[in-house]
């Protein structure tokens, strides 16, 4: 992963001291692709559950926007977005991943506000599972959809005493859709900018279109030191980590086998929520996500 720094020769690093820069390039070469996937997985799902532990001070767009302002700060310090050179086209491409990930990030934490995490991320991992079918085009991969079609609705709030509700449903649904527009956007991203610069001003680009929102729910609350804190580690985790490892780990493995692994997102989600959040799920909700696990897997094992 080419990471470019923000000093020259002349700057606030001496001459034979490691940058962070490179020193984050060294650690993440060191680690094999499967590995990255798997501390991506486990990066944004911890992250989430530290989020979802904030909900009680702020509300769900506040805590987006602290997150996605935290890891744009810290992107910019590894890998400041260098747009000269870059067309109309290349920054459009960038804008457009920017919304995305600021739309996804806002839709899940209202969805996390109201559903079990792995409830939500079973939910938002439709939107992989549709890019994975559309791009097989075959027959068999009905099956996958019919799978993962019964894994929702075994979710599905349809009894009085279910724990789920359809809003919270519908926000994870949307977060699905931008997750798919992001597989899609990152693709596109990663071609036209070099290394992790093109995250990095999807970010700057996330946080302008959030900020109105946050800031306006959030209000003073967001100038607490702890809170300040606490949202840095929301978005070193949830942003910063996974979406560097992920993007290096696309570049050593094949899709195919990254979008297997990815497929084990839901399942995580759950145990994470279980021992961070004493999120209890029942038979039931397990064998939904059991059923968008399978699917996922199967369909992106036959693209």
């Amino acid at each position: 992963m080419t990471v470019h720094s923000l000093s020259s020769s002349a700057g606030p690093f001496p001459r034979g001291r490691a940058r962070p820069g490179a020193m984050a390039r060294a650690a993440i070469g060191a680690v094999p692709p499967s590995g990255l996937v798997i501390l991506a997985i486990l990066s944004v799902q911890i992250g989430a559950g530290l989020a979802k532990n904030l909900f009680a001070a702020l509300p769900p767009s506040a805590v987006v926007f602290l997150r996605i302002a935290a890891g744009a700060a810290i992107l910019t310090v590894v890998a400041r977005p260098r747009l000269r050179g870059l067309s109309r086209r290349d920054l459009a491409a960038g804008a457009a991943f920017g919304v995305t990930l600021g739309v996804m990030n806002l839709s899940f934490y209202e969805a996390l506000a109201r559903l079990p995490m792995g409830i939500c991320v079973t939910i938002e991992f439709l939107g992989p599972l549709g890019v994975a079918v559309a791009a097989s085009h075959r027959r068999k991969d009905l099956l996958w959809v019919a799978l993962a079609a019964t894994g929702i609705l075994l979710l599905a709030p349809w009894g009085q005493t279910s724990g789920l509700n359809w809003a919270g449903i519908a926000f994870a649904a949307v977060a699905g859709g931008c997750w798919a527009a992001y597989i899609l956007l990152s693709a596109a991203v990663g071609g036209r900018f070099p290394g992790t610069s093109g995250l990095s001003f999807a970010m700057l680009v996330a946080v302008v279109v959030i900020a109105p929102i946050g800031v306006t729910s959030g209000g003073t609350a967001l100038l607490t030191p702890e809170l300040l804190l606490l949202g840095a580690g929301v978005g070193l985790l949830s942003s910063v980590i996974p979406y560097s490892v992920e993007l290096e780990a696309l570049r050593r493995m094949p899709k195919r086998v990254f979008g297997i692994l990815m497929s084990l997102e839901p399942a995580m989600a759950a145990l994470v929520g279980l021992v961070v959040l004493g999120e209890v799920l029942h038979l039931r909700e397990w064998a939904a996500i059991i059923c968008v696990v399978i699917a996922s897997a199967g369909a992106t094992r036959s693209t």
